[in-house]
């Protein structure tokens, strides 16, 4: 079973009056990054939206200070006395992207670009963005690809990623220090669960359905990291000398944990009992085939060390499915699917077109 994060040994730590402000600090990995700092000590503050507020599972989320505001409304009064950013506030999944991708250009990479310029301007020291795998796209599963590999992104989503990357290491100086966390595919236990990636989706469908589904023809390589561990190297490039990190990006996981989808299946129909695993009748495979090296973040940084695998992760999700009574209704609706509650929100008008909220 994946180990419970604890305090981060042998880890130097930044002076514990340091703020800390972190954008998306209630959403899947947000609320769970926040616990983490929280518990190491940090002073912390959010920014968030409240797209997902009333989505929770299980424990409530922490309280922390929280302006509630739109990403990209932000203005330079609400960066002051912030010595780090961490930057999760996303439409966070190919998905959700191709709703409008319009949308995502604005949210992903304008606002992303201009929230690091007013941080820079505001005198934050680093600022970490969360970036993903997903920008590999098309890398085939031949060999695992390393930080420096051709960026081959499929999607909006993926395509606001690279660009973000881009354009915000473009700010980097002497004063300001951008960090790039590509994280694997998420998966995990959080208070602002998601059911539409991958292991947690197919453990959600065994349990509610008792049917493993396969929309692909589970061929596709993916590499997955529990939410703890992308937390975990967020603490640790938080607390970073300066050298190992500046304007450097890293892939975040584990070079064993990268599977085919039909290997998670397996794994998946192991964990719960009584179900089976189908394949969509049609489903080609899915262009979007990666494996991934995580050996850079293993040498860079050392104290990262991920603590989950798919087997511990897949327990975990599955005994969260059964604490909560999950039903299908309850899975299937749009309370833990990010594309169908922001669309409930705009059918309800409780958003305008512009994905703000309404007054």
């Amino acid at each position: 079973m994946g180990k419970k994060a604890g305090p981060l040994e042998g880890l130097g730590r930044l002076v514990m009056s340091t703020r800390i402000l972190v954008t998306g600090n209630q959403g899947y990995i947000g609320c769970v990054l926040v616990r983490m700092l929280l518990e190491q000590g940090y002073q912390v503050s959010g920014l968030d939206t409240g797209y997902y507020d009333g989505c929770d599972f299980g424990p409530p989320v922490a309280t922390i200070p929280t302006l509630r505001k739109d990403i990209r409304d932000v203005g330079p009064a609400d960066l002051d006395g912030f010595a780090v950013v961490i930057h999760l506030a996303a439409l966070s999944n190919d998905p959700l992207g191709e709703l409008n991708p319009e949308w995502t250009e604005e949210i992903n990479r304008g606002a992303s670009l201009r929230l690091a310029s007013l941080a820079r301007q505001a005198g934050v020291e680093r600022f970490l963005y969360a970036s993903s795998c997903s920008i590999y796209g098309a890398g085939g599963g031949a060999e695992a690809l390393a930080e420096d590999a051709p960026l081959q992104p499929l999607s909006a989503y993926a395509r606001s990623k690279v660009r973000s990357e881009q354009e915000i290491s473009q700010l980097a100086d002497d004063r300001f220090s951008p960090v790039f966390l590509r994280s694997a595919t998420a998966y995990g236990v959080s208070p602002r669960m998601r059911f539409d990636l991958v292991l947690n989706n197919l453990v959600g469908w065994a349990f509610t359905t008792g049917r493993v589904c396969i929309l692909s023809d589970g061929t596709p390589w993916r590499p997955i990291v529990h939410i703890e561990d992308i937390a975990q190297a967020f603490l640790v490039a938080l607390a970073a000398a300066r050298e190992r990190v500046h304007n450097r990006a890293f892939n975040v996981g584990a070079t064993n944990q990268n599977f085919q989808v039909r290997d998670i299946a397996r794994v998946v129909q192991e964990t719960v009992p009584g179900c089976v695993v189908e394949y969509a009748g049609t489903a080609g495979p899915d262009p979007r085939d990666y494996r991934v090296s995580f050996e850079w973040i293993r040498q860079e940084l050392p104290a990262f060390s991920p603590r989950w695998t798919l087997e511990s992760g897949s327990r975990e999700i599955y005994e969260a499915c059964r604490a909560a009574n999950l039903t299908p209704a309850q899975f299937q609706g749009p309370r833990y699917n990010r594309l169908k509650q922001l669309q409930s929100l705009l059918q309800q008008q409780a958003l305008d077109p512009s994905l703000r909220w309404c007054p």
